[in-house]
């Protein structure tokens, strides 16, 4: 069932540096995750780094409108957006661009340091591995453990991280309590990584591996596949 979502504030909530007068929900005290659209979700780490950024170049209040220019959508939906989790200023006030990074980075949990699962190897995994977007100031992601079908040995390390077969994958996992993982593996084995990182408590997965994943209800899946993405826009070139 359902939780309805109250937008009303909480008077003991924080006040909003740029318009005092008005409180802020910090963060649902019961939200059910499946209240609030998948699409809303995916919005939010958008709006994160560009605050981030426009705060960076010591832009400190900016409004709805604006913060729509920089983002590519429109101002409702800006509002729309946020007003699932709370109140957050007050239309002519303007948002404070640091505090209100804060705020979605922690609705978000990248408040939380998150250890990550990497299974393949290959020329995509090492890829992946190699992100620099992993090693800048900030990231709450990090990759700690590595596996690889391919005979290893005790030593075999990339990046300074061991390499460890995938038949210990569910075992390791447990034992660290890793809860985040990558799939950089042929499509064929994709389904049985991911019923491994399953089994070894994962609950969200990025697969980057050309196949739909079979997943219980509560295990997110995340799917980055470019062929697919250009195959969408081939679409729009027809006439053109």
């Amino acid at each position: 069932m359902q939780h309805t979502v109250s937008p009303a504030p909480d008077v003991h909530a924080p006040i909003d540096p740029v318009n005092a007068e008005t409180p802020i929900v910090p963060v649902l005290t019961d939200p059910d995750p499946t209240a609030i659209p998948d699409v809303v979700i995916r919005r939010l780490p958008v709006y994160v780094r560009t605050l981030q950024s426009l705060h960076a170049d010591d832009i400190l209040t900016v409004s709805s409108d604006e913060l729509a220019d920089h983002i590519g959508v429109t101002a409702a939906q800006i509002r729309r957006d946020l007003s699932y989790f709370g109140r957050f200023g007050k239309q002519g006030k303007g948002y404070d661009t640091g505090f209100l990074a804060d705020r979605i980075a922690e609705i978000l949990g990248l408040n939380t340091h998150w250890d990550v699962a990497l299974a393949g190897v290959g020329n995509l995994g090492r890829g992946v591995l190699r992100y620099r977007g992993f090693s800048l100031p900030g990231s709450s992601f990090d990759i700690v453990a590595v596996f690889d079908r391919g005979h290893h040995g005790p030593d075999d390390r990339i990046d300074g991280i061991p390499i460890l077969p995938t038949d210990r994958m569910t075992e390791v996992l447990l034992e660290r309590g890793i809860r985040v993982g990558i799939i950089a593996v042929p499509a064929a084995a994709a389904q049985e990584i991911a019923d491994r990182m399953i089994a070894g408590g994962v609950k969200a997965l990025l697969n980057y591996a050309p196949v739909v994943l079979k997943v219980p209800d509560d295990v997110t899946v995340r799917e980055i596949d470019p062929v697919s993405a250009l195959q969408s826009m081939t679409y729009y070139l027809r006439d053109r």
